[in-house]
């Protein structure tokens, strides 16, 4: 069986994307630290590729937002499961949704067979 990979979409407002790395830093420290292979976090930059359907448009992007792809590689879904029980454990990651910089809302999730790893 190959790696599993969860990843993630989501829109940032410009004007949080600061606090939304500081964020990111510290989970992407927690989830290594739990056992996560890899941590992922890339902020749009060319987003509007003629003849493609952007990624903006997914999300619903407001104006003075970007949109935030990641990842989080795990060895297999079974050990996502075991890595991720304990991330939402840890106090080091308890949040209010209220107060994060980014709407939950309009993230887009979901977890991944890896077909082809080269």
């Amino acid at each position: 069986m190959g790696r599993y990979v969860d990843g993630f979409l989501l829109p940032v407002p410009k004007k949080n994307v600061a606090a939304y790395a500081r964020i990111a830093r510290k989970a992407g420290k927690v989830w290594i630290e739990h056992g996560a292979l890899e941590y992922r976090e890339c902020v749009g930059e060319d987003l509007h590729l003629k003849g493609l359907l952007p990624f903006p448009r997914a999300v619903k992007v407001k104006p003075g937002e970007t949109v935030f792809f990641s990842w989080i590689v795990f060895r297999s879904r079974k050990h996502r499961d075991t890595v991720n029980a304990k991330v939402m454990q840890d106090p080091r990651l308890k949040m209010d949704a209220k107060t994060m910089p980014f709407d939950f809302k309009r993230m887009y999730c979901g977890g991944f067979e890896m077909l082809v790893d080269l």
